[in-house]
């Protein structure tokens, strides 16, 4: 599922092509592509019909547009979500669920979506924050982001560290993949308690995060396989410096150890089983 560097890619690109350019049509060519705007597909190319993208925005791993209305697009892309930009005359996308055509011509934007996980909804009065997505906490690149209150709040919670990063109610934007990454080069195995860590290790941790988030999107987000692109098409090249995602069997990078697989919350964890050794004591 693409997480945050991944999303922060498509946004930029957003930023750049449709950003300040007037909606002239909507077109829903699949109504579970818009389940999440409960008055239906007629209501939702209405509310966007001769509305202007005021800007681009994020908060984790979801989307939204300000429109010139005061209402907002929301979005997530679920596992296979693209919003791609294409002209007009390009052929339609096999799973292309929504497009839009804007008052000024190409490129359109097309919302494409295999798997169908992931929507679009239209939030009323969402301009600034809609409400949809207002529990999602910052995450760590946002210049508003409390490294002191993520620190504490970290430290008061009595569950794994790595449970405590995919908690997108604590920190956002952060999966699977960033997570084990942050975890390997700070040493620490995902069951860690977070109330037995340390503030300076909570902070060095938080500052692993923040890095490879920075670093991932530097590099365009991950791409382990044609589902995630940015609004171009083009795929990520993170993947090449990961270190610990994906490497199972793999010697690690900073002891040699062969990197390990373990199972996680119907998923998996990779790790070092030199560097990240498992805690002694249990989560309670």
């Amino acid at each position: 599922m693409p997480e945050l560097p991944e999303v922060e890619t498509v946004r930029t690109g957003l930023v750049k092509h449709v950003a300040g350019r007037r909606i002239a049509a909507v077109e829903v060519r699949h109504p579970r592509a818009v389940r999440r705007h409960l008055p239906g597909p007629l209501d939702f190319a209405g509310r966007l019909t001769d509305r202007r993208v005021v800007d681009v925005r994020r908060r984790g791993k979801y989307l939204w547009l300000p429109l010139d209305s005061g209402d907002a697009i929301v979005g997530h892309l679920g596992m296979s979500g693209q919003m791609l930009l294409q002209p007009a005359d390009a052929p339609d996308e096999i799973h292309l669920r929504i497009r839009f055509r804007f008052a000024d011509g190409d490129p359109e934007l097309r919302f494409v979506d295999q798997r169908t996980f992931g929507g679009l909804a239209v939030s009323p009065g969402g301009a600034d924050l809609p409400a949809e997505i207002a529990h999602i906490a910052r995450d760590p690149i946002d210049p508003e982001f409390s490294d002191a209150g993520f620190v504490t709040a970290l430290r008061r919670r009595h569950t794994e560290v790595k449970r405590a990063l995919l908690d997108q109610t604590l920190i956002s934007g952060v999966g699977n993949i960033y997570a084990d990454e942050a975890l390997w080069r700070a040493s620490l195995h995902g069951a860690r308690a977070t109330d037995r860590l340390t503030g300076p290790a909570a902070l060095r941790l938080l500052g692993h995060v923040r890095d490879v988030l920075g670093e991932a999107i530097s590099a365009g987000g991950t791409s382990f396989d044609a589902l995630y692109v940015d609004v171009n098409g083009q795929s990520g090249y993170f993947e090449r410096g990961l270190n610990a995602y994906g490497r199972e069997g793999q010697p690690c990078n900073r002891c040699g150890a062969p990197i390990r697989r373990e199972a996680f919350m119907n998923r998996s964890s990779f790790s070092c089983p030199k560097c990240q050794p498992r805690p002694r004591v249990a989560v309670r």
